[in-house]
């Protein structure tokens, strides 16, 4: 879209930049599963920006991050998730930067809290006991002011020391460690829903055979003098 206005219309106003950035930011939250974004004080002289992701689990960013260069979490983005969310019971943060283990998540199978498939697609299959849990979060409209006990009992992306950028930075910031991976998920879905359509037209060109061939098999029984029941 870019693209086309600088063709059709040449440089993009300022005013106009800024809104397509806020749509873009928009965009990767809500790919992400990010449903709640704020600053939090954490000392007189730091804030951190907190991105809570309810329906985030540990093999979900692993699988992300296999498809990253070197196969790394983006350099200043952090990921934390409460003991409930890991096999070992104890709060792990996944640092930005840092090679970690991706195949101690990627092969668990139902033990990280939301006993899915492993697919991307299914980020919301969650059971009994998180949709119960979801249901406290379910609506962020209501949030009129920010702590941390909004943030502490779900996943969360952290980015450190936030508060230091200049407002006007702070979009394109955001935008910088999160474009990447939103591009990857989006990806992934888009690969499963072709690979979904393709099995829908094999299904539908299976039944359509199927039907073909009742049809040629009572038309040899009529000329046979059987008829059909």
């Amino acid at each position: 879209m870019t693209n086309f206005w600088k063709e059709s219309y040449g440089p993009i106003p300022g005013s106009l930049q800024r809104k397509l950035k806020s749509l873009h930011l928009h965009t990767c939250t809500r790919t992400l599963g990010i449903d709640l974004l704020g600053l939090i004080d954490f000392s007189k002289d730091r804030q951190d920006c907190i991105m809570r992701a309810p329906g985030l689990r540990p093999r979900h960013w692993a699988q992300i991050c296999s498809l990253l260069p070197q196969k790394k979490p983006p350099a200043g983005l952090d990921v934390v998730f409460p003991p409930r969310f890991v096999r070992t019971q104890q709060q792990m943060t996944i640092i930005g930067g840092k090679a970690f283990n991706i195949n101690s998540f990627s092969s668990q199978s139902g033990e990280d809290g939301d006993g899915d498939d492993g697919s991307m697609m299914g980020w919301d299959a969650l059971d009994e006991e998180e949709v119960e849990a979801m249901k406290k979060v379910s609506s962020a409209v209501t949030v009129e002011e920010l702590t941390m006990q909004d943030f502490d009992q779900y996943p969360r992306f952290v980015v450190r020391n936030f508060g230091s950028l200049k407002p006007g930075t702070r979009v394109d910031a955001l935008l910088k460690l999160l474009l990447l991976p939103t591009r990857l998920v989006q990806n992934k879905q888009n690969e499963q829903l072709e690979k979904a359509r393709q099995a829908a037209l094999v299904r539908e060109r299976k039944e359509k055979i199927k039907k073909a061939k009742k049809k040629i098999e009572k038309i040899k029984r009529q000329r046979r003098g059987y008829s059909m029941y």
